[in-house]
């Protein structure tokens, strides 16, 4: 990741007072390895590229909370921390649609082995402009974690994940209406 490229995102997110307010929400929280992650940033980038603002519709929210080692469902009171992070989001920022997801859980969904972590996790996401996460950092700072780094976000590109099914992928591009959203957007196929 470039240092210009990192630069550039932690400014945009500190002229951004509604995000700023969302980061600094997800802060009190203390869900392990906890970051906001997906269309937070990526619209923020391509919104910034595009010279428009477009609605921050909701904000995902992902930690990683081991699973039980005796079973293969998280116990009891970790499976509802994210409903408890949930609340406690809600009672600060009313107005947020939150998504709080735990990623030690998600492999389930996809038919993937097991995450190690939340950036693990990441990697398997259908596109790697959407694998960027920011959090506070304990001295205050903005924290970015971006497995496939930050150029091809600010290149404005939209690269599928070869980890990821391509009909996904496809999918969601049509579903989110990317390519009329930001027209100046490229798909990059990694064959």
């Amino acid at each position: 990741m470039t240092s210009s490229h990192k630069q550039h995102l932690i400014r945009l997110l500190e002229d951004d007072p509604d995000r700023m307010a969302v980061l600094k929400a997800v802060a009190t929280l203390t869900l392990p390895d906890c970051w906001v992650a997906a269309g937070f940033v990526r619209n923020l980038v391509w919104d910034h590229l595009h010279q428009k603002k477009t609605e921050l519709n909701d904000v995902d929210v992902i930690y990683y909370s081991q699973p039980d080692p005796e079973s293969d469902t998280l116990c009891e009171t970790r499976s509802h921390l994210g409903d408890i992070a949930t609340q406690q989001l809600k009672s600060l920022l009313p107005q947020v649609n939150w998504q709080v997801k735990n990623q030690a859980l998600m492999h389930k969904k996809h038919l993937h082995s097991r995450y190690l972590n939340s950036t693990d996790a990441m990697t398997f996401w259908p596109e790697q402009e959407t694998a960027i996460a920011v959090k506070i950092d304990p001295r205050g700072g903005i924290a970015i974690n971006a497995p496939f780094g930050l150029s091809s976000l600010f290149a404005q590109q939209i690269t599928f994940n070869p980890k990821a099914d391509e009909r996904v992928f496809r999918n969601r591009i049509a579903e989110k209406s990317w390519l009329t959203t930001w027209p100046k957007l490229q798909l990059v196929s990694l064959d």
